[in-house]
């Protein structure tokens, strides 16, 4: 799962940027047009990790508690996660990346709900929600504390690199067992972080602006069938000037390069992890889903919050490890990338992200909750190699459809108290090439709601 990635960021739904694994997936196996998520990062979390509305789940916010049982900031008792189910059933348990769904977030504070407690056999990666990729804040290996190791550290890779090797020990120590792996990138979340060379690619790509760049991808995915061919595209957002009209227009474009270059990135990292299954002899028996946690984030980091600074580990105007002071927010007079800088896009970029459709991450319109959904499983899928689906889907349908593949079932009660009934619809017969029938699905996140 990627974190803060519109619908048209992918090149098999559109996007220039180079996501080959990625595309090669989607190409030997089934996209869904029609998936959605809950358009905040931990909300889509707590609902793909449990199966239920992430109210239900305890997350219907953010990570606080609002003294009410659908805003816990914490997973609740009445339900239970994906690997604690597959446990049972014989399955080992690994993750690596963004965990975001506990407000004890403290390495030496309750660790109830770390990934560890709610059924993990392995745990790499952060438990709070963003953050540095060359210093990660609050980085942990299973339950301990660790540094980023390296001077050439990068969150992605390093994620990318954990979920490989998981693949790899799982092979060499127990290759009869089946697993579950659910790896879950910050990549491309704010802050704008990329080495140069990954951001040299880049260079010039975006020069034409955020207007070109929508009817670009707007004609592409009209002619690869991921939108509707009648469908108009959206008028520019509002609040986003033209690129005719847009001032600071180097470090405009200098804002998207280093964005797509996260994202090639990540894409490379899935390369490694496509490698590793097929190193081990289990790529074809494998079902391999993609997806991304909400729309594109809009968010400006002009004169940042107090919740974005406690997610650096420095303060702001402290020296980063190169000894230059961390960069306070959006500066136009700072190029973005570097780790002693913190910015992110912006909105008119996100609007380019989230083509065809109107508004961004936190709102339920179609950019804030549309996401591409790839599945691949050579030995599995009972569509032809690079089908498309419009089957209606939804983060809360893949627990049932990964507890009915499996043959597990769903406990029914967690520490005494009985489990609410999963919400979804399992996948299975459109992943064996039928249809879905289904009743309505719904949304509701700060008060905008469908």
């Amino acid at each position: 799962m990627s974190d803060d990635m519109g619908y048209s960021d992918f090149y098999c739904y559109g996007s220039e940027i180079d996501t080959t694994v990625l595309n090669n997936l989607a190409e030997g196996g089934l996209r869904f047009t029609q998936f959605y998520n809950t358009a905040r990062c931990c909300p889509t979390r707590a609902s793909l990790m449990t199966g239920l509305y992430m109210h239900q789940a305890g997350v219907g916010h953010m990570m606080n508690d609002r003294g009410h049982d659908g805003y816990l900031g914490n997973l609740n008792n009445r339900c239970v996660t994906i690997a604690e189910a597959l446990r049972p059933a014989g399955y080992a348990t690994y993750m690596a990346g963004k965990w975001h769904v506990t407000k004890e977030t403290a390495p030496d504070g309750p660790k109830f709900n770390w990934p560890r407690q709610r059924g993990f056999d392995r745990f790499y990666g952060t438990i709070a929600g963003a953050g540095s990729f060359f210093f990660p804040a609050a980085l942990v290996e299973d339950e301990r504390p660790i540094a980023p190791e390296g001077e050439d550290y990068y969150y992605t890779d390093a994620i990318s690199e954990r979920a490989a090797g998981f693949l790899r020990e799982h092979a060499a120590h127990h290759p009869d067992q089946p697993f579950f792996l659910y790896v879950a990138y910050t990549a491309p979340h704010w802050p704008l972080h990329a080495r140069e060379e990954d951001v040299v690619r880049y260079r010039g790509r975006y020069d034409a602006g955020w207007d070109a760049l929508r009817e670009e991808r707007h004609a592409r995915m009209r002619e690869l069938g991921v939108v509707d061919p009648r469908w108009p595209l959206s008028p520019r957002d509002p609040d986003a000037p033209s690129w005719e009209e847009a001032e600071q227009k180097a470090w405009q474009a200098r804002r998207m390069e280093v964005y797509a270059a996260q994202v090639e990135v990540m894409d490379r990292g899935i390369g490694q992890i496509v490698a590793a299954l097929d190193e081990t002899g289990v790529l074809d028996d494998t079902l391999l889903l993609f997806l991304s946690d909400n729309g594109a984030c809009a968010e400006g980091l002009r004169n940042p919050p107090g919740w974005v600074r406690r997610f650096l580990p420095l303060a702001f105007g402290a020296p980063a490890r190169d000894g230059r002071p961390v960069q306070r927010g959006n500066d136009p007079t700072v190029m973005p990338g570097a780790e002693h800088t913190f910015q992110s896009y912006g909105l008119p970029w996100a609007n380019a992200s989230n083509t065809p459709f109107r508004l961004y991450k936190q709102r339920v319109h179609e950019g804030g909750i549309a996401t591409p959904l790839i599945a691949h499983w050579p030995a599995g899928l009972g569509t032809a190699p690079g089908a498309r689906s419009d089957a209606p889907g939804h983060v809360v349908d893949l627990m049932p459809t990964l507890l009915e593949l499996a043959g597990a079932s769903h406990p029914r009660a967690r520490e005494g108290l009985p489990t609410r009934q999963l919400r979804g619809e399992s996948l299975v017969p459109v992943l064996r090439g039928g249809g879905l029938e289904r009743g309505a699905i719904f949304w509701e996140h700060q008060g905008n709601r469908a």
